[in-house]
């Protein structure tokens, strides 16, 4: 089966499109998944944002993902939820594309992005220019119902070393082969930055349950399937998320998340992703205690 817009694609149709300025569309989210992560909806609005900057660039540039000012993680979604996508475009031109967004369910927001700048590589190194402006035109006129997205594989971060509540360091294989590549990109298969965020944000959820053991504060969930608590750590955000490299398959990587901040109210973690000696990505992410009945 051609994995090509299948394995790893999150716009089933665009509904308006301001080329280089606006762009709205959906993504159906497959109701028989086991779990789609929010890591994912940011996926799907960075596709959505890239298709108008495609455009703009005459099929002749792409973006790929570079940074993010802040992500915020505003409400869970569940498989079978259709996603309502909005990106605008703050500025793009050769070099790079500026943009923010949300998505939402039902209306509801569940995820938004701001101030993300993606940097422009020629699009003929990645993917075939004639297959994507054939794509997107499908896209804006009847779009697809197709569920295609099988999900990915789990890639989990093996701890290797830490100070009880206060730092992890864990090693995160990136698969040799696995469907998605051959969506992302099918000319020069990249590892997704949001799938390392996935892993990063697991790291992160890690260490802040430590720290709830430390000081008997609650655990923090990485999806609903976590023990329900009375008072529970949340994510809630993402900042200054950098990716400086592209990651092929099958790289050993290093991620470290570090307690950097233990104000009782809104602790932080830093992220840190490494190849041997090399810093490939930064993050940091804010927690926030939410009360339950």
């Amino acid at each position: 089966m051609d994995e090509h817009f299948r394995a790893f694609t999150f716009v089933n149709r665009i509904t308006s499109v301001k080329i280089g300025h606006q762009v709205r569309g959906s993504y159906q989210i497959p109701p028989d998944l086991a779990e789609f992560p929010l890591s994912l909806v940011g996926e799907a609005v960075g596709q959505l944002a890239a298709w108008s900057a495609i455009a703009a660039m005459n099929f002749e540039k792409r973006p790929v993902a570079g940074i993010a000012a802040k992500i915020e993680l505003l409400n869970s979604i569940r498989p079978g939820d259709e996603l309502e996508l909005a990106a605008d475009l703050e500025s793009v031109d050769a070099e790079a594309v500026s943009y923010g967004g949300v998505a939402s369910v039902r209306g509801k927001p569940v995820l938004r992005l701001e101030h993300c700048v993606g940097p422009m590589v020629p699009l003929e190194e990645f993917d075939d220019p004639a297959a994507l402006r054939e794509r997107f035109a499908f896209l804006c006129n009847s779009g697809t119902n197709e569920n295609a997205f099988q999900g990915v594989p789990s890639v989990m971060p093996q701890r290797i070393a830490g100070e009880n509540g206060q730092w992890i360091r864990a090693n995160i294989q990136v698969p040799q082969s696995a469907p998605f590549f051959g969506d992302h990109f099918p000319r020069r298969p990249v590892f997704p930055g949001t799938l390392l965020m996935h892993a990063n944000l697991q790291l992160a959820a890690a260490l802040a349950s430590e720290l709830a053991g430390k000081d008997e504060l609650p655990r923090l969930p990485i999806q609903s399937s976590m023990p329900i608590a009375k008072t529970k750590w949340a994510i809630r955000s993402v900042h200054d998320v950098k990716l400086r490299t592209f990651i092929p398959p099958g790289e050993l990587l290093e991620s470290e998340a570090r307690l950097v901040e233990r104000d009782s109210n809104a602790p932080v973690i830093s992220l840190e992703t490494r190849k041997g000696k090399r810093v490939i990505g930064t993050a940091r992410v804010s927690l926030v205690s939410e009360t339950t009945t």
